[in-house]
């Protein structure tokens, strides 16, 4: 049998998209007949069905910790921020140097044969890979998943933030797809984007999708009180980043119900996530036919929406290329509801639904997005079950793709 381990920054599904990825994967892989053992940093006991979960502790004993401490302690005191300086000087926080010192240390105790050893992160933090950069003696095992660009400033506009030392980090990314016998990469056009800053990944990646994270329960759940199953619902899960503007998708959906007044009473916008950057916005907007949450909410909750919305919205940056498949986008296809796509026309997911797909718009074009909204009500109208029914799609994120992806590594 072969024997994988995971390394993950986290595997509590609540904290982040990125750890719903993660475990999605974990349970694929072992959904699979592989036999997985996860070492995760999420600093709390988490089980997983067929798999051995081991929790990372943190070193309290070494002088990063120590530095780590009192730099807290003296940014409090003094309400100086000094991180920019240490990052600048040494590439990453001292937290950061303690985190991945943990990691490696508890890889080296538990490792145990196995025939291959992936490593997950989350965010901008890739801990898990740096702590493996010091593992010399298991890099023919390593596959390094990628789950988005690094360091930050390789980003594509309109992100254009440079982080404080940089140069470590590309240094530091650099030597991951040298070290790494395997990269993986969530979409094609992250892999050739990446490639294009580190060459290597282009002899060493493959592609594993964003897998599906299903839960077993949700017939259990009872449907949120601020959601009409019988009413032509659109909803968009996940956090409103500062480039994620809803206000393209917000006017055009209100243009929408100004051009069909019946659908007045019988259409609403969800948005279901936090939205920091848009919040006096979204409160502003609110209404009986557009609903906001104002935070962040369960995954089981978004979970049974996805499955009886009528539209699945994916929303991505204004920007000439979206190189990035987005976490939701599995759970979007299993959901098998159409997509509403406002992003770019060079994107992973435009590329994945195809060039004839018929619901694709810039998220800034007010109009598009209204004549979108209203061919998804009218085709709603005819027939309340309409579905995505792409099989192919559900293929590509499924169990299968990943087993010959696995099973094809050298």
């Amino acid at each position: 049998m072969v024997k994988i381990l995971v390394v993950s920054e986290s595997i509590d599904i609540e904290d982040s998209s990125g750890s719903k990825v993660n475990v999605a994967l974990i349970l694929n892989l072992a959904k699979l007949g592989y036999d997985v053992k996860v070492l995760h940093y999420s600093r709390k006991n988490i089980e997983l069905d067929g798999v051995t979960c081991v929790s990372i502790p943190e070193i309290k004993f070494s002088i990063n910790y120590i530095l780590s401490r009192f730099q807290r302690v003296f940014q409090r005191v003094t309400k100086k921020n000094v991180s920019r300086f240490l990052e600048r000087n040494f590439g990453h926080s001292f937290t950061f140097f303690n985190d991945a010192k943990s990691i490696s240390k508890t890889i080296e105790k538990y490792y145990n044969n196995e025939n291959l050893i992936i490593t997950l992160s989350k965010g901008a933090s890739f801990r898990p890979h740096y702590a493996m950069l010091n593992l010399s003696n298991l890099h023919d095992k390593w596959m390094a998943y990628v789950h988005d660009p690094y360091p930050f400033h390789y980003y594509p506009r309109p992100y254009n933030w440079v982080e404080s030392g940089y140069q470590f980090k590309e240094n530091f990314f650099r030597e991951v797809s040298e070290k790494a016998k395997y990269s993986a990469f969530p979409s094609v056009m992250l892999k050739d984007w990446m490639g294009s800053y580190y060459s290597n990944f282009n002899n060493t990646g493959v592609i594993i999708p964003h897998q599906n994270l299903t839960s077993n329960n949700l017939q259990d759940l009872d449907m949120p009180d601020y959601f009409d199953i019988g009413k032509f619902n659109l909803l968009h899960a996940g956090n409103l980043m500062s480039k994620r503007d809803p206000r393209g998708l917000v006017n055009g959906f209100n243009k929408f119900l100004e051009n069909n007044n019946e659908a007045k009473l019988t259409a609403q916008l969800l948005l279901i996530g936090g939205a920091d950057y848009h919040k006096e916005y979204l409160n502003d907007v609110v209404n009986n036919q557009i609903y906001w949450s104002g935070k962040n909410v369960e995954f089981k909750e978004v979970a049974i929406l996805q499955k009886n919305v009528s539209v699945n919205i994916i929303l991505e940056a204004k920007s000439e290329i979206s190189p990035f498949l987005p976490g939701k986008f599995p759970n979007c296809i299993l959901a098998n509801k159409p997509i509403l796509l406002l992003g770019p026309h060079y994107s992973e997911t435009k590329r994945l639904l195809g060039e004839e797909y018929p619901y694709v718009s810039e998220i800034d074009n007010v109009d598009l997005i209204c004549d979108q909204i209203t061919r998804l009500y009218l085709n709603w109208k005819l027939d309340k079950s309409t579905l995505l029914n792409r099989p192919d799609l559900q293929d590509y994120v499924g169990l299968d793709f990943l087993k010959k992806t696995i099973n094809g590594l050298n």
